[in-house]
């Protein structure tokens, strides 16, 4: 079966970056699914697995979260699928990913597809979702559907966990949605998410803030250039509120936290499927509850562009675009 990927790190105009090679076909483990994948899409850790991570000498390390398509095959303890079901997921840190033509998944990482929602569609969304779902609902523990005089402040509205996050808490919950962007294409999309307010993160935050007439907010969703923006964070949450953040600091102080008894959350939404912990089957349930909702037409795709097949020339496109820190929303390949 057809497979992309890479034997040692390079920079994403490396023709060698991301080559295209054959594997044999996986079997299915007790409780997996062997899915034919028809679309996938390009997320930060692809990029930065790529650029770093080296894999054992002589053999290629096939990259790839978020997927979608059909089972094709199911493991012997398998009882959420049988073969024939759309299905989308976002796979694991631990295992190949899905950038090749047949990919094994764990069956409680891997909800429905959306029915409303070609294969394309369907792959922007499921890494995403998952981080923005446990984000808001788990770690920063939001109410659903209560009213609320709080607001919530997510730093970069418009990229992709930012653009799911946004529709999240502005159609699930009552806060008040405050995104940041800075041009005026991502300030526009930031608002067709649902977003109440768009403040310039080139600026203070706090100074956005205040033009939106908030002093301080309860909740803040860090999803990138934590670190830079950390000392604003710091004056733009309220006391006893609580940061969530994704990125990947160097260095992250939150001494001047301590004063307002500030609570920070870590959200890495590949945890469970890493530790297979016992309740993994969580993502299947919020994954099918999301399609539930696309399907309702509540939430919607987050997909921006579709770069074509899935092969190594338009991967290489994708992870550029991905690199390039000025895409919305959701970059995505389908069909190889």
């Amino acid at each position: 079966m057809k497979a992309i990927g890479y034997y040692h790190p390079r920079p994403v105009t490396d023709a060698a970056a991301l080559v295209e090679f054959e594997l044999p076909v996986p079997q299915p483990g007790p409780r997996d699914l062997r899915v034919a994948v028809r679309a996938v899409s390009v997320n930060p850790v692809d990029v930065k697995v790529r650029a770093s991570a080296q894999p054992p000498q002589g053999e290629a390390r096939v990259l790839g979260f978020d997927a979608a398509g059909v089972v094709e095959a199911v493991g012997a303890e398998v009882t959420l699928f049988q073969p024939g079901d759309e299905v989308y997921y976002a796979g694991s840190l631990i295992r190949p990913g899905t950038n090749t033509e047949l990919h094994l998944v764990d069956e409680r990482i891997v909800g429905r597809k959306p029915a409303t929602l070609s294969f394309a569609q369907a792959a922007a969304l499921p890494l995403t979702t998952i981080t923005a779902w446990e984000l808001l609902f788990d770690r920063l523990g939001v109410a659903r559907g209560a009213t609320s005089e709080d607001a919530i402040l997510i730093v970069n509205g418009a990229g992709g966990v930012g653009s799911i996050l946004t529709q999240l808490a502005r159609k699930l919950t009552g806060l008040t949605v405050i995104a940041t962007a800075s041009r005026p294409e991502t300030i526009a999309w930031c608002g067709e998410m649902g977003a109440h307010h768009v403040v310039d993160h080139r600026r203070p935050l706090n100074e956005g803030l205040a033009e939106a007439g908030f002093k301080q907010v309860r909740y803040i969703a860090g999803l990138t250039a934590t670190e830079r923006h950390l000392p604003a964070i710091a004056e733009a949450i309220a006391p006893q509120g609580q940061l969530a953040l994704i990125d990947d600091p160097k260095i992250l102080d939150i001494v001047p936290f301590k004063r307002k008894s500030v609570s920070v959350h870590w959200e890495f939404m590949f945890t469970r499927s890493m530790f297979q912990t016992a309740d993994m089957l969580a993502q299947h349930r919020l994954l099918t509850e999301a399609a539930s909702l696309v399907d309702a037409g509540v939430l919607r795709t987050t997909m921006t562009a579709d770069l074509g097949r899935i092969d190594a020339a338009n991967l290489r496109r994708a992870h550029e675009a991905v690199e390039s820190g000025r895409s919305i929303g959701k970059t995505v390949l389908a069909g190889f």
